[in-house]
């Protein structure tokens, strides 16, 4: 009746897309047809999305439009398999997180067959992840709820061999070959009834592996052989680069090495090409296995540390500990004793750590199977105690409640303290904002500006007149913006300082040259600072450095560099008369400048700096010529870029 009812509605869908417009691509008819229709049925889906699963982009297209429409089922369809696609890349915790919400949408419709499959997923990603616990418990979890469906559709019966499977996977990480063994070939004759070649060919491979690990080789070489036989037909590039592995594994322990480095080339070339970190590991691992057999020794080195970074890098503790002992078996044929030791320590204390885990979950996942027999003896011992708890407890109840109300005082005071000091900090935040607002909107500067456009409006020089009202006009909408912002890219900092620097250049009679350089390595977009941060040091060099130089060339150059992953450094230099010059002037004269920027400025970057690993750094350098005259002043500001952490209420 189910297939009737997938027949039909395929067959309505496919008269839908006939009458659409021939322009809309089919995952676009598809997409609009399946929010029209809402279907709960997994079949139904996957028979309408398969050739897209692995697109991501089509997949997050369905979430948006599912979700847009209130279409729980298509989002958790799509979410799950972004999480396949987080997996196979080796992206484990995306995974996760995509497979749980997807897990949480299916619960929320009461999906069982969307449930099913999300929980197996998780524990896939936990299995590969070398987390024993937390995969059993989601494969049981997924093969109980299976199991309650009185009539198991396909799909189902599909997600019970691949339930059974994954738990013989985890048997076999806890070395129960036995368990493991049973669990695969109950999940093969499911395989085999629905004629699931896929499933066929996972199964044979970990059957083969049972025989390994058992030391019957010629056993393990044909499941092996079969896997590869049933990957070959479905295309599975994944598959081959597992049967690749695993037969060259079997060709090094029976002495072929010729023909196990052949077979593992193939499955590292195969590994590379779909991108499986997990799988590049062993490929490489095996491959310098093989390779120092056949007295390949540089050659064997360089693979073996490459799989090894990739485990590392990717925590796979299993390859780590296996890359580290052929090295050390390495090294002791190379006479490097040291290095030899280093590595089978590493290994040795690494594989403790697994086997201790292994043990305690192994231990904990039979002890469940008596355990419901052991409760029972449990409850008639707890129920004689109850009776002493109860009054224990009557006893205790009047210290306790006085417990919980100290408590509660303590913690509202603490609190009381913790809010306080935060306004306080808040409040400090917000006057230095303020403080910067006003030096920044400086009335005599706003004034000289307009006063500066208003003469080239009286000397009928209009556009001169035209193109500084929209520099000025601008320059204020950014302070009025930066004002209600904490801070901004560089990017936006760099273009508020020309505009800046284009207004003041009209009081100089356009005099002053000013350059920005920025290193090509640089992503100025990418680096955030503290809003108007550098405004105070180019006025600084205007004002005091270049307004009473009598020449010409009046020069201020900023650029921008990073010599380490902590800081950022912007320099300004100017070609003025000196700090020291400009103090002189400054002290003659009546109405003296008075600049409180350079201060609010610290006070700003102190702030800033907080949240990140380094303090903010402030150099100011004078600059002489050979005959020891002042020739400028340079301003050297580190701005810290590598954060540590961000702070939490």
């Amino acid at each position: 009746m189910k297939l009737v009812f997938v027949l039909t509605f395929c067959f309505i869908l496919c008269l839908g897309l006939q009458a659409q417009d021939n322009l809309k691509s089919d995952f676009e008819l598809q997409l609009e047809s399946i929010i029209t229709t809402k279907p709960r049925d997994f079949e139904i889906l996957d028979s309408i999305f398969s050739e897209f699963e692995r697109d991501t982009i089509k997949m997050n297209a369905l979430i948006q439009k599912s979700r847009a429409f209130n279409y729980l089922e298509g989002e958790s369809f799509a979410l799950n398999n972004l999480g396949v696609f987080y997996r196979n890349n080796s992206h484990y915790e995306s995974a996760i997180n995509v497979h749980k919400k997807a897990n949480a949408l299916a619960v929320e419709v009461n999906n069982l067959e969307l449930r099913v499959i999300n929980l197996n997923n998780i524990g896939v990603v936990y299995r590969r992840m070398d987390l024993v616990k937390p995969a059993l418990d989601f494969h049981t979890k997924a093969l109980d709820i299976a199991r309650s469906i009185d009539e198991p559709s396909k799909e189902i019966k599909y997600n019970i061999a691949v339930s059974q499977n994954s738990i013989g996977n985890i048997y076999l990480v806890l070395e129960q070959y036995e368990l493991a063994k049973r669990q695969f070939q109950k999940s093969l004759s499911i395989e085999k009834e629905s004629g699931n070649k896929l499933g066929l060919a996972i199964n044979y491979q970990n059957i083969g592996f049972t025989y390994e690990a058992q030391g019957e080789l010629e056993e393990a070489l044909n499941n092996y052989e079969r896997s590869l036989d049933y990957n070959n037909q479905i295309d599975s590039e994944l598959g081959r680069v597992i049967c690749y592995n695993s037969i060259g594994k079997v060709y090094i322990q029976q002495e072929k090495f010729s023909a196990a480095k052949t077979s593992i080339e193939k499955a590292l070339e195969k590994a590379l090409k779909i991108g499986d970190q997990f799988y590049i590991s062993s490929s490489y691992i095996n491959l310098g296995w093989a390779q120092k057999h056949l007295g390949l020794n540089d050659l064997s080195e360089t693979n073996l540390k490459r799989g090894l970074d990739v485990a590392k890098k990717y925590s796979l503790k299993l390859s780590i500990v296996e890359a580290q002992k052929h090295l050390s078996d390495l090294y002791e044929m190379t006479n490097k004793p040291s290095l030899a030791l280093n590595a089978y320590r590493d290994a040795i204390a690494l594989e403790k750590t697994i086997a201790n885990d292994r043990n305690l979950r192994y231990v904990n996942d039979v002890i469940i199977q008596y355990e419901n027999e052991a409760k029972n003896n449990q409850i008639k011992a707890l129920a004689d105690e109850n009776e002493i708890v109860k009054s224990r407890l009557e006893r205790n109840k009047k210290f306790f409640w006085y417990s919980i109300l100290a408590f509660l005082i303590i913690g509202a005071i603490l609190f009381s303290l913790y809010r306080n000091r935060q306004l306080q900090q808040e409040k400090q935040i917000l006057t230095l904002e303020q403080d910067m607002l006003r030096s920044q909107m400086n009335p005599h500067f706003i004034f000289n500006s307009l006063n500066s456009i208003k003469l080239y409006i009286i000397n009928n020089e209009k556009e001169n007149a035209v193109y500084y009202l929209n520099k000025f006009s601008k320059f204020i909408r950014k302070i009025l913006v930066a004002s209600t912002e904490k801070e901004i890219s560089l990017e936006d900092e760099l273009a508020t300082m020309k505009l800046y620097m284009n207004i003041e250049n009209i009081r100089f009679s356009n005099e002053i040259s000013f350059d920005v350089y920025v290193e090509d390595n640089i992503n100025t977009a990418s680096i955030k600072v503290p809003s108007m941060i550098l405004q105070p040091f180019l006025e600084n060099a205007l004002w005091h450095g270049l307004s009473s130089k009598k020449e010409d060339d009046k020069k201020i150059k900023l650029n921008v560099s990073q010599t380490n992953a902590e800081f950022v450094t912007i320099c300004i230099e100017d070609n003025g008369i000196g700090r020291i010059r400009s103090a002189e002037i400054n002290k003659g004269k009546l109405l003296k400048r008075k600049s409180v920027g350079i201060s609010l400025t610290k006070a700003r970057l102190a702030n800033f700096s907080k949240d990140f690993t380094y303090d903010y750094q402030i150099r100011i350098e004078d600059l002489y010529d050979t005959n020891q005259n002042a020739i400028g002043t340079k301003i050297i500001v580190d701005i810290p870029v590598h954060i540590i952490a961000k702070r939490t209420a």
